[in-house]
């Protein structure tokens, strides 16, 4: 009589853990505990000084964090600016990014923003200037401004929400989009809320 193959009884084999799917498929429990990602904006304040900017660029670049955008522009202090970053990141990958922000030494304050805050952008596009007049009324459609206009190019430019960005986008596709120019989110908070708490400080300190 041949033996069988040697090895383990059946109650000794390793047995697969998880649950499955609705297509019966196993999923890993470490990959279905990881927290989903959210997208969110963060506002940092910070000095007016030499290479912060690039000091928060690769300090980004370095922890992989998924940056959508990143602006930085002035504010009513001319010793300060405002550096906005769009991310999408689960939870702790959120809180990492402020914690590492508040790191930076010219940082001077750090906050994530509610859904609430205003948030805006601009696009700059350059399409084909066949049809001027048809290019006209979609900028008027979007509220947007004609920059510059030749016999072959149309330049205009847009502000609003993300969402009417990628529609104003989208519907300028049809006359050919030869060039285009995208700042990424900037933002406050709403209303009386301060952007962040070292703002609110330095008014009450004036006011005082």
């Amino acid at each position: 009589m041949t033996e069988g193959l040697q090895g383990p009884a059946p109650d000794e084999r390793p047995q697969p853990s998880g649950r499955r799917n609705a297509q019966g498929i196993r999923i890993d429990p470490a990959v279905a505990a990881e927290p989903a990602s959210r997208r969110t904006v963060i506002s940092a304040l910070v000095e007016n000084e030499p290479g912060v900017l690039a000091t928060i660029s690769g300090l980004v670049s370095r922890r992989q964090f998924n940056i959508e955008s990143l602006t930085v522009g002035t504010t009513t202090n001319p010793e300060t600016s405002r550096v906005t970053l769009v991310i999408e990141e689960p939870e702790p990958g959120v809180r990492q990014v402020e914690k590492q922000l508040d790191k930076v030494i010219n940082v001077i304050s750090v906050r994530e923003l509610g859904d609430d805050a205003v948030r805006r952008e601009l696009v700059v596009l350059k399409v084909h200037g066949e049809e001027p007049d048809k290019v006209h009324a979609v900028t008027e459609m979007y509220d947007g401004t004609t920059l510059d206009a030749g016999p072959r190019t149309v330049t205009v430019q847009i502000t609003g929400d993300e969402q009417k960005i990628d529609d104003a986008i989208d519907a300028f596709r049809q006359f050919g989009i030869r060039e285009l120019a995208r700042t990424g989110q900037t933002a406050l908070a709403r209303g009386e809320e301060w952007t962040t708490h070292a703002e609110e400080e330095r008014y009450e300190r004036t006011q005082s």
